[in-house]
């Protein structure tokens, strides 16, 4: 490699041509603008769609509320109610209308047991009955 000499001072020059990696460098940039194109590819998306809107929506039915107190006794809408017949009555409320059911209350006393109530919660996932709520105090 040889270097040049500065003419007037006799010294030689240490500045870097610069101009070989310019080109260098329009050379890889040509290259990657050639290919970039290339390596794009369609990707396949299943966008959701507009769904049409609701005719005259029906409202929500009245909410049955089932109570069960200390003594581990079950209401149905203040009425007790044995848990042979609890999954009976929960099937004719979602068998009225499977797609506009009402919501079951359920409001437990702090002293209940709760066996009692994971059967009830059973019994209602059983009967289909979608909405479920707990009653706060």
């Amino acid at each position: 490699m040889a270097f040049s000499s500065n003419s007037a001072t006799g010294m030689p020059m240490a500045d870097i041509n610069v101009t070989p990696l310019v080109d260098v460098m329009l050379v890889l940039l040509i290259i990657f603008m050639v290919t970039a194109p290339i390596l794009s590819y369609p990707i396949d998306i299943d966008l959701p769609q507009r769904a049409p809107p609701q005719v005259n929506p029906l409202p929500p039915p009245e909410p049955v509320k089932l109570r069960i107190d200390a003594a581990g006794q079950i209401f149905w809408n203040d009425s007790p109610v044995p848990m042979s017949a609890l999954r009976t009555m929960m099937e004719t409320e979602v068998e009225r209308d499977p797609k506009n059911q009402p919501t079951l209350e359920i409001d437990t006393n702090d002293e209940a047991d709760y066996g009692i109530l994971a059967k009830v919660l059973a019994t209602a996932r059983n009967a289909d009955m979608q909405k479920i709520g707990f009653v706060k105090k």
